[in-house]
């Protein structure tokens, strides 16, 4: 009789640690996937803002060049 209470309470043990275990398994995998899906929004914003600053940098150089005829022009 003692030796089933002794393998009941080593099958309770047994299964406590094991899904402790995978709860605490389930976290760090949830955490790491939210960790990386902030690296992969960052990286959207900023590929979002390259065409921007691609445009501002077209704008600007145009304006440079106007500016430099019209220097030019002057003299």
């Amino acid at each position: 009789m003692t030796d089933i209470i002794v393998a009941l309470i080593a099958l309770a043990g047994t299964l406590g640690g094991s899904l402790s275990g995978i709860l605490v398994s389930s976290k760090m995998t949830n955490y790491r996937l939210h960790q990386l899906e902030k690296k992969v929004d960052k990286h959207n914003n900023f590929a979002e803002k390259i065409p921007v600053l691609q445009e501002q940098i077209k704008v600007a150089n145009h304006r440079i060049n106007d500016l430099e005829r019209k220097a030019e022009y002057d003299q």
